[in-house]
């Protein structure tokens, strides 16, 4: 059976339009890190070698090459944990230029270093992309977490992030880290912004 993180994988991926506390458990991704305005070319470039590497695994048996427990599954969707220089922070006004980012694209369990090299090679075969030098790939375990989904614009997120922190104050918790994760279920060149639906996520701890 494929695995679908939209079905098997509901917690993490689908969660409510409110708050909710969770455990996240420790995953593989692929990573790349930026700065600047996510609207630029440079961030699509990131993306764009992030998801070469990610489809160049998941089509290894169809190239010849079955890393050992493989399993059908859907490409995870992008994700980015996002937080602001201090300079931007000291601001009223969100400058998007000061935003200091990590996305990446989780793997499932059976990737290995060895797998990403191979992946590494096929896609360096196709084209040598300038970034492939920049990615990286490690665990991240987000632990206790608050988290909801919000619908609509990039640019509307701060509501949303209100709503977060009014729940996490009421349930005696407080943000471990000024870092926050975004998991994005909608692809922005095809859905308009108020349709667009993304996971927002807080690494908190108890009081």
């Amino acid at each position: 059976m494929k695995h679908e993180w939209r079905k098997h994988e509901k917690e993490l991926y689908i969660p409510k339009q409110k708050p909710e506390l969770i455990f996240v458990p420790k995953h593989k991704f692929l990573m790349i890190k930026g700065e600047g305005d996510p609207n630029s070319v440079e961030f699509s470039r990131k993306v764009e070698i992030l998801y070469s590497l990610a489809y160049a695994i998941k089509m290894m048996p169809k190239q010849g090459y079955t890393p050992e427990g493989y399993f059908e599954y859907t490409v995870y969707p992008l994700e980015g944990l996002w937080v602001l220089t201090d300079r931007g922070r000291k601001s009223d006004v969100l400058y998007k230029n000061e935003l200091l980012y990590t996305i990446m694209i989780r793997q499932p369990d059976f990737v290995t270093k060895e797998v990403v090299d191979r992946a590494f090679e096929s896609v360096r075969k196709k084209k040598d992309h300038p970034l492939l030098e920049e990615v990286s790939f490690d665990t991240i375990e987000d632990g206790l977490s608050v988290q909801m989904l919000h619908i609509g614009s990039y640019d509307d997120e701060p509501q949303s992030f209100e709503k977060m922190k009014e729940f996490i104050r009421e349930n005696n918790l407080e943000l471990r880290t000024l870092v926050h994760r975004e998991i994005y279920l909608s692809d922005p060149r095809k859905v308009e912004p108020a349709k667009l639906k993304t996971v927002l996520r807080y690494m908190v701890k108890r009081l």
